[in-house]
């Protein structure tokens, strides 16, 4: 065969993959629109003025336990080759379970105690295949059925928080992700709203750290960078 025609050939094959490859993540991997995870009343939650009143006696001290509605999962950005990512692709789950205690002294209240789990096998995205793909890549859910969180460090709650204003707060804890544990400072705000101690927060890492790698579909990498955001929404009610 002459040589320009060979070159033809194999533009054409490499153009026939690209194209493939980009059918593909437009039809499979592309990430939503998922907004990030924010406490109730803050710009952008549209679920703000639909929160229920919870059954509160007035008195912070005592166990909080995770309420329905919590929320947690992950944010990655997606790639194709060298085409940028036009979203990130977003996977949640509200299989969230855990407590907290709070011991208060004073005017002070302290965070003294607390622990979350996470189904990982109920976390989805918008994309089924995405899903299925991180059954056995990347999170590997088949194998590392729970990621857990567990406070290491007492937290003093401002005042304002238990006011009703969104304030800031550090969660120093153990995190339990894909098998491996590891120590971490969580950025998050706090609030008491309605009886409800809502918590958000999110912490961004190497997935290295973890042991995992991006997954790889036929050649094409779809994770920019070696990066993972954990995000949480989270209410806790008194028993």
């Amino acid at each position: 065969m002459p040589r320009s025609r060979v070159l033809i050939v194999v533009v054409v094959i490499a153009a026939a993959a690209a194209v493939g490859g980009f059918v593909l993540y437009d039809l499979v991997l592309r990430g939503d629109s998922a907004a990030a995870l924010v406490l109730p009343g803050a710009s952008g939650d549209p679920a703000a003025s639909t929160r229920p009143t919870a059954s509160f006696d007035g008195a912070v001290a005592g166990t909080w336990d995770v309420a329905p509605g919590s929320v947690a999962g992950y944010r990655v950005r997606e790639q194709l080759a060298t085409l940028s990512a036009e979203s990130d692709a977003v996977g949640r789950t509200d299989a969230v379970t855990g407590s907290i205690t709070i011991e208060t002294s004073g005017s002070s209240s302290t965070l003294t105690a607390g622990s979350l789990s996470v189904d990982t096998t109920s976390i989805t995205s918008d994309k089924s295949m995405r899903d299925n793909r991180l059954r056995r890549e990347g999170l590997e859910t088949d194998s590392y059925r729970t990621a857990t969180f567990r406070l290491t460090k007492p937290v003093e709650i401002p005042a304002a928080a238990l006011a009703g204003t969104a304030s800031a707060v550090t969660l120093n804890g153990d995190l339990t992700l894909h098998g491996v544990t590891k120590s971490v400072d969580i950025p998050a705000q706090a609030q008491l709203v309605d009886g409800t101690i809502q918590v958000a927060g999110s912490l961004a890492f190497p997935l290295s750290d973890f042991g995992m790698t991006a997954p790889n579909i036929g050649g094409f990498i779809i994770s920019i960078a070696d990066q993972g955001t954990l995000e949480f929404l989270v209410d806790f009610t008194k028993g």
